[in-house]
């Protein structure tokens, strides 16, 4: 079987979410913590999770991307009963029982999304439309076919023999080169 983890490529996720999960994580889509709020209404770092984000289960944190990894069937169980605790602990849940049932539930659907290969990263985004929250989401494959996946961006840091000056002439730069 496969479940779903979370992944940073790059640290932009602590910056675009309040808490970002950590990486490795279980996760899964955390459409639920929307449920009843006015998806037009929601501002900064809370529409970016929104449109955007999968829900790490230990930190309740959200994550960009998700990785499709194998899991054995006490991971599942494990996931469940997280998700469960963390159903009555951060949303209120009535009991555990009824927790389960939902957390059941929302792992049977991340299971239904990891048709992939393992690796795979797997994107979301979020709308809402006539009072419904629709989810569509995005295989991400790498180029070469490989499943390790590498940073975002990647900077090299550039040796000159010359400083970087302070002065920039705008005007210089509103013509175009040719």
């Amino acid at each position: 079987m496969k479940l779903l983890r979370t992944v940073a490529l790059d640290p932009s996720d602590t910056f675009v979410f309040d808490p970002a999960a950590e990486p490795g994580e279980w996760a899964v889509s955390g459409a639920f913590r929307f449920w009843g709020d006015d998806p037009e209404a929601l501002q900064g770092k809370e529409r970016s999770a929104f449109r955007g984000g999968f829900l790490g289960l230990k930190s309740w944190g959200w994550s960009t991307l998700v990785e499709v990894v194998e899991a054995t069937g006490n991971d599942r169980a494990a996931v469940v009963k997280l998700l469960a605790q963390q159903l009555v602990d951060q949303f209120g849940a009535p009991d555990l029982a009824t927790a389960w049932q939902a957390a059941e539930e929302e792992v049977a659907f991340v299971e239904s999304l990891c048709n992939e290969a393992t690796g795979a990263l797997i994107a979301v985004h979020r709308t809402a439309k006539d009072g419904e929250i629709r989810e569509s989401f995005r295989t991400l494959r790498s180029r070469d076919g490989g499943s390790r996946h590498q940073r975002a961006f990647a900077f090299l840091e550039a040796q000159d023999d010359e400083p970087p000056t302070s002065e920039v002439d705008l005007s210089d730069m509103t013509s175009e080169r040719r």
